[in-house]
């Protein structure tokens, strides 16, 4: 398949690479960069003010006088091309991450890429581009997944900064294409700058204040990369503020930071109604009405608002706020960028793609495959797993049968999904399997929000499209969340019936329990307020209780129990670790989830993902959730031991590692598959610098997926260069490369027991 797809993009590549050869560099003369220039300065000189001011919002209004069709900034592809009907849905990014395997990555996000364009192809035949239906998408997420209770964390890949540079460029460029191409594929978007991690509860109102070593050491790393090293096109900014001013505000960060120091030329756009955070009463408070804020958003550099509050952009130079040079200087980059696109002159080199490969059978394949990789097996006491061909299971749980749970957030609408229930009874005789959901995922009698969610499905359009106004909410993703409040109610049945559950279950030894929680309760700024979850954070951590009680009745009860546990999250497992004797994280694992978890459960292929987060014990070992100081957070300044560790995956066969040697500017290790099953190991490399008293415990500089057969050894290397040694340099206020003592780990995951360590001078 990656050999196809490859040659597919090879053809692409020959055939703009000929259209070069005959026609000077550039095979678009209207394209050159001359040429943009002087198209780009023409309209300008001839907008007014209120043209200029309607080019700038997410919905951008038709200009049929210089030919400026209308279109809409706003679309999201967190994992799969979202909330435009039917496309391919990839596991959630948090659940990708665990597969820690950039060239697959790069491969989704090429397919997600050419149903993007195939999309946007189909909606220009049918008319205008509305939202969700062009060519510039905001994402990846790519801030830290500093604390499991945010509950958007599963928007991002994992805790760590290296990891998340590295799979967030692999993203980026798969979505944008060819960096040499005269025409961008599609635009990403790295997200949301900066220092921005919940809660979501007070997102529009908090500060995030840090040191400038955690700033730089943690929270920036990631960005930096997709702006210096992947050229992504587009930044957005983050609602909260960062030391005592908006982020879409800042000069240090706007200013300084991105444009100066990185040397971005790209689009910045505000998060969608983050601009009316700047004067809404309870909220920011740092402007006193709307044309204030708007003035100081164009000042910043905001070239695009995903809102209104740029209609105030006339009355901003009215008052002598901001100049008409402003906003010409924001619009310009707007401009260029849709003829970059191709999107003005109707250029589209990706035309030859064919409506079919939306949802096709190659992208579904890519689904199941990084699904599977991205399975963790946490535990496998005696060896239960893999499961055996002809033995009687039972299917217990919640989650056994839920499509819209695997979906996760952010997701397209497949037109087939495959449960685990619906994997198993593919492949397992009838008379050996037995369903039984057994509770809900939490035992409480749900509602909806009275006022909200119980009506809005019965409103007429236009009392949806005031409420919408109303809460400065887009009309879709209104109804969107009404409908997924509704559907609560089913995530919360049948009540649970102990003894019911055991009677029914007679006869059958092995257990496959499908629990965690659902998308429906972890999110961004949900209206879910229940146990252990807040305005879609969690308060707890701990699987939840219901389900717990559960489990240990089917373990007293002698029942040999697998859990499948789905979650975007870290769950706190320790009872579990006694009840359970294997646990296979799931996370939420797309369309093809079903298929790939029982490939995992017998045998078809071994598990291989690793932890991209730490799953602590329970929350007391976590610092106050709005506490943004790195110190005691994630696995590189974590003192304590915790429940499992970031990297840490279990396989059905057994790695040996070699002593690391350092030559010559590399260190190299050999592994060897110990075991009788070809498997997959991903290496990783740590450093740590021991006369730094604020050094991270380790931090990872590099890692490795290979696939070993079973007996057999590879032997790979990293390379030891400025990047391995950029650490925090306190007279300089920056990470640069840094001359010193450090110590290099190397091994199966960050806990200390699973690495090997050389000392290295730089």
């Amino acid at each position: 398949m990656k050999t196809i797809r490859r040659a597919i993009l090879a053809g692409v590549a020959a055939m703009l690479a000929l259209a070069s050869c005959t026609n000077e560099k550039n095979p678009y003369p209207g394209l050159s960069d001359a040429e943009i220039d002087r198209r780009v300065n023409e309209i300008l000189a001839q907008l007014s003010i209120e043209e200029k001011t309607s080019l700038m919002m997410n919905n951008s209004a038709a200009i049929e006088k210089f030919g400026i069709k209308q279109y809409n900034w706003w679309n999201e592809a967190l994992h799969g091309v979202g909330r435009n009907g039917s496309a391919t849905v990839f596991p959630q990014p948090v659940g990708m991450a665990a597969a820690f395997d950039e060239e697959l990555l790069y491969d989704v996000f090429t397919a997600v890429s050419d149903e993007a364009r195939v999309k946007n192809a189909i909606a220009k035949r049918e008319g205008e581009i509305d939202i969700y239906e062009g060519l510039t998408f905001w994402t990846p997420n790519i801030n830290i997944f500093r604390d499991p209770r945010w509950g958007r964390g599963m928007e991002t890949y994992g805790e760590d900064p290296y990891l998340t540079g590295r799979l967030g460029m692999a993203v980026v460029r798969g979505l944008q294409g060819p960096d040499d191409s005269p025409i961008r594929k599609l635009h990403a978007c790295a997200k949301h700058f900066a220092v921005h991690s919940g809660p979501e509860s007070t997102r529009h109102s908090y500060d995030a204040v840090v040191s400038e070593r955690d700033l730089r050491e943690t929270y920036l790393p990631a960005f930096k990369d997709l702006v210096t090293k992947a050229n992504v096109e587009e930044v957005m900014t983050a609602y909260n503020r960062f030391r005592g001013e908006p982020c879409g505000s800042s000069d240090y960060l706007m200013t300084d930071i991105l444009r100066d120091e990185w040397g971005f030329e790209g689009l910045v756009t505000s998060d969608c109604y983050a601009l009316s955070d700047f004067y809404v009463p309870g909220r920011h408070g740092v402007a006193e009405n709307a044309v204030e804020a708007t003035a100081m958003a164009v000042k910043a550099g905001i070239n695009t608002e995903c809102g209104s509050v740029y209609r105030n952009i006339p009355a901003a130079v009215e008052q002598g706020l901001i100049t008409v040079e402003d906003v010409d200087k924001n619009l310009r980059r707007l401009l260029t960028a849709r003829f970059r696109l191709g999107e003005m002159d109707d250029i589209n080199p990706w035309s030859h793609l064919q409506d079919d490969i939306v949802e096709g059978p190659e992208h579904k394949a890519l689904s199941r495959k990084i699904a599977t990789e991205s399975l963790v097996l946490l535990q496998n006491r005696g060896n239960v797993l893999p499961l055996k061909e002809g033995q009687k299971i039972a299917v217990v749980g919640p989650n056994a049968n839920d499509a819209e749970m695997m979906w996760g957030n952010y997701n397209p609408i497949p037109k087939s999904s495959i449960t685990l229930l619906e994997a198993l009874k593919s492949m397992v005789a009838e008379e050996n399997l037995k369903y039984v959901k057994g509770c809900g995922v939490m035992d409480i009698q749900y509602q909806p929000a009275p006022g909200f969610a119980a009506r809005f499905l019965e409103m007429s359009e236009e009392e949806i499209k005031k409420a919408a106004e109303r809460f400065a909410i887009n009309v879709s993703d209104m109804l969107q969340y009404a409908q997924r409040d509704l559907a609560l109610r089913e995530t919360f049945a049948p009540a649970l019936d102990v003894e019911s559950v055991l009677a029914e279950l007679e006869g059958y030894e092995t257990v496959i329990f499908a629990g965690g929680i659902s998308p429906r309760l972890e999110g961004e700024e949900m209206s879910v307020h229940l146990p252990g979850f807040s305005g879609g954070d969690r308060t707890d951590i701990e699987l939840p209780e219901v389900q717990r009680i559960l489990l240990k009745a089917l373990h007293d009860a002698g029942k040999k129990v697998i859990l499948v546990n789905f979650s975007g999250s870290a769950i706190g497992l320790v009872p579990e670790t006694e009840s359970c004797d294997a646990i296979l994280q799931a996370w939420y694992p797309g369309q093809e989830g079903g298929t790939a978890i029982t490939d995992v459960l017998f045998g078809r292929t071994s598990p291989s993902g690793k932890l991209p987060v730490t799953f602590y014990k329970s929350v007391d070992q976590l610092p106050d959730f709005e506490n943004y100081d790195m110190a005691g957070h994630t696995y590189r300044f974590m003192t304590e031991e915790p429940l499992f560790s970031f990297g840490y995956g279990l396989s059905y066969s057994s790695f040996e590692y070699g002593q690391p040697k350092v030559k010559k500017g590399k260190i190299s290790i050999s592994v060897k598959n110990t075991g009788s099953m070809d498997a997959d190991e991903v290496v990783q490399l740590y450093v740590s610098k021991p006369d730094d008293p604020l050094s991270p415990v380790r931090t990872l500089r590099a890692f490795q997926r290979v696939s070993i057969p079973a007996g057999k050894t590879v032997k790979l290397s990293f390379d030891l260069d400025g990047e391995t040694f950029t650490w925090w340099n306190e007279s300089a206020q920056d990470m640069t490369p840094l001359k010193g003592e450090y110590k290099l780990e190397i091994g199966s995951s960050s806990r200390a027991s699973d690495l090997q360590a050389v000392s290295y001078r730089y």
